[in-house]
């Protein structure tokens, strides 16, 4: 004989009539609309629905989420994004581009400013980490073949996400104003000056008469040399003009990926 299902206690029967009161009042559906996602229609519906999770694949795989196989470096890449963003916008408070002032703001916030110090090597570190970990989750896709088709589109969206993480990098030397950064970027800079046609050093430079004062290098920096205009151009592009770049491209890169579905192993 088969038994009887055991009838829930009284406290179970309380429950039960709070949830039912609570999930079919007009409220709770006009904000979760699917309701309970106790099936895989409705946990799709989820993820279709929500302004968060929308830009993530309805269904994934097991496979690419295997820490052996995706290594989590798209994740870590985007948290670090993330930490770069607050501890930037909180040196900002403390930080002024000027020729005159630049070293001396890091000095004040290396060892006057209340855990200042930590504030910027936080930012600091997560920049080499975000360098790095870019590198690494472009070697994963690489080596695992998740750039062939439909993802190829993706995978040059990728590419130019990592030279945007090589300019923020590169801008942001210039910003202590220190010797190390400003002979850094002046030998990099520099090397813009042979760049063909647009460079009044590089190759068929005189096809549009270009000169020291209004090729690339000059447009980069402001000037001649580097100086005060270089070093707002560097803050304005590393707070502002790159970051707003990188998000825009980065959504952009999650939406393919919602779109194209999360790579398999080859």
């Amino acid at each position: 004989m088969s038994e009887k299902p055991e009838e829930k206690s009284g406290i179970g029967k309380t429950l039960d009539f709070l949830a039912g009161l609570l999930t079919s009042n007009p409220i709770y559906k006009s904000i979760f609309r699917v309701g309970w996602p106790n099936t895989v229609l409705k946990r799709m519906a989820v993820m279709r629905s929500s302004f968060y999770m929308h830009i993530f694949p309805t269904k994934v795989g097991k496979h690419g989420l295997k820490l052996k196989y995706c290594w989590c470096m798209g994740g870590i890449v985007f948290f670090l994004f993330l930490l770069l963003t607050i501890t930037g916008i909180l040196l900002m408070f403390y930080y002024i581009p000027d020729e005159n002032r630049a070293f001396q703001d890091m000095k004040d916030l290396q060892f006057m400013v209340p855990f200042g110090v930590i504030l910027r090597n936080m930012h600091r570190w997560a920049a080499h980490g975000m360098v790095f970990t870019v590198m690494l989750h472009m070697m994963r896709v690489f080596y695992t073949g998740s750039y062939k088709p439909p993802r190829q589109f993706n995978w040059a969206v990728g590419v130019l996400l990592l030279l945007v993480t090589f300019l923020l990098s590169f801008t942001g030397y210039l910003l202590p104003w220190d010797q190390l950064g400003f002979w850094a970027v002046t030998v990099g800079t520099n090397m813009a000056s042979s760049t063909p046609v647009i460079g009044y050093e590089g190759p068929f430079h005189e096809l549009l008469g270009v000169q020291i004062d209004n090729d690339i290098r000059f447009a980069l920096i402001g000037g001649t040399r580097i100086g005060a205009n270089a070093l707002v151009r560097a803050y304005v592009w590393h707070c502002v003009g790159l970051p707003l770049i990188l998000t825009a491209m980065m959504v952009f890169h999650f939406w393919r990926i919602r779109k194209d579905g999360f790579s398999g192993p080859m």
